[in-house]
């Protein structure tokens, strides 16, 4: 898994929304407070109200505000409202991947790597980010400093 512009976005964009409570955001409020191109978070802002991550009003009051609670909002949420399914080999899913001889169980690999994100990004919620509050197992991790280590 990649964590692309779209996801980065997707997830400061909705975090301004949580902090904003009930009362709604405009595309350039956003824009501005998180310095994302506004045509392009307008995209973002579209494929986040079809998953129903927002909601949008039209008109000279409108704005946008989440369309869930920010705590039941994960970031697997985001990322596949976003960019699809949470890791692709070659485009496919990983259960769908065959490989023969001695590759044969590299599959095995790839589904692995996909439960590891999936165990961190549906655990942390927007509300969590918002407030600082990683859960333990994620914040584990985060502490330990070879995670911080680019390689």
């Amino acid at each position: 898994m990649q964590v692309t512009a779209r996801i980065d976005y997707a997830v400061r964009a909705l975090l301004e929304l949580a902090d904003a409570g009930p009362d709604l955001v405009t595309r350039d409020e956003l824009s501005a407070a998180q310095d994302i191109a506004p045509r392009y978070l307008e995209s973002i802002l579209g494929q986040l109200r079809q998953a129903g991550l927002v909601v949008g009003q039209r008109g000279s009051s409108g704005g946008y505000s989440l369309g869930r609670d920010a705590g039941e909002i994960t970031v697997a949420d985001v990322s596949r409202a976003v960019d699809g399914p949470l890791a692709l080999v070659q485009g496919q899913r990983p259960e769908t991947v065959e490989y023969e001889g001695t590759s044969a169980h590299v599959a095995e690999l790839w589904v692995g790597l996909r439960a590891a994100i999936r165990s961190v990004l549906e655990q942390v919620t927007i509300a969590d980010l918002l407030v600082g509050r990683l859960p333990d197992r994620v914040r584990r991790l985060v502490d330990d400093p070879d995670a911080w280590q680019p390689r």
